[in-house]
């Protein structure tokens, strides 16, 4: 309480008069004595979040009240490399014809780890990525896409390529650990098949090139398939079919209004 009220640039007594007012205004406790200290109640918790949300919306009609002044707003979006093409050829075109005073900076993330860091740390406003994500973000989801294999010319492989045929393929993988590699080890799994691990990585160039050069297959989503067959690589389908939910997430949080705008495009197009 005394670095609160030090923060605050007032006598701890006057800090602890004015949360005891507000505690009777409100009749209910917000804070509790724990030791020689205090800690907030859950009552306290719900308080702060609301008024927080408040402060927010105030801030928000300041900013509309400013929007005159306000020459261009930015929008920061986390996407994965492999997901970016749809947000850049589909998502932000339609959004730049309703909001062309919005500026949109895409944060470029290695992979859906990236898109949760930069969410958190506050260096994006929203993230586009597949599912799952943990629990304390918000998500919308907009589409289905299909995983599929992609893989060098000259591979005898049906299409769709039954599950079974993936035991004992050259595969480029993600790095160990990370959690597309943990969820593509459970498919295996599941599935009883034990893979070749030509390549470990994070990094989606590398995987491309290994399969440009012969070494390694690649599952990926449908959504590089036109950047596979330009660089003359073959798109297979699996069986039975395989599909990730893709969604734009955010943090537990009010969002900007240009924010909020910008999911009510993508769901509007989603539903189209």
């Amino acid at each position: 309480m005394t670095d609160a009220a030090r923060s605050l640039y007032i006598a701890q007594p006057a800090l602890s008069r004015a949360i005891r007012d507000l505690e009777r205004e409100l009749g209910m406790t917000l804070f509790a004595r724990s030791g020689r200290g205090v800690v907030v109640t859950a009552q306290g918790r719900r308080v702060v979040k609301l008024a927080r949300e408040a402060l927010d919306a105030v801030h928000e009609i300041e900013g509309l009240s400013n929007h005159s002044i306000v020459t261009e707003a930015e929008l920061r979006i986390a996407a994965t490399p492999s997901l970016e093409p749809g947000l850049a050829g589909r998502l932000l075109p339609a959004y730049a014809a309703e909001h062309p005073g919005v500026r949109v900076h895409i944060v470029r993330c290695d992979g859906r780890d990236g898109v949760v860091s930069a969410i958190r740390d506050q260096r994006a406003d929203l993230g586009l990525t597949d599912l799952p994500v943990p629990t304390d973000l918000i998500t919308h989801p907009l589409e289905r896409q299909e995983i599929v294999l992609i893989s060098p010319p000259g591979l005898e492989l049906p299409d769709p390529v039954p599950m079974g045929k993936l035991h004992g393929m050259r595969l480029a993988l993600p790095a160990r650990g990370s959690m597309r590699r943990r969820e593509l080890d459970a498919m295996f799994g599941k599935y009883a098949v034990t893979p070749v691990v030509v390549l470990e990585t994070d990094e989606r160039n590398g995987w491309l090139n290994a399969v440009r050069a012969g070494q390694a297959s690649l599952l990926w989503y449908r959504g590089m398939a036109d950047q596979a067959g330009r660089a003359g690589l073959v798109v297979r389908s699996l069986e039975p079919a395989l599909r990730r939910v893709i969604a734009v997430v955010h943090a537990r949080r009010r969002l900007p209004l240009i924010a909020q705008d910008f999911l009510t495009t993508a769901e509007k197009g989603t539903a189209a």
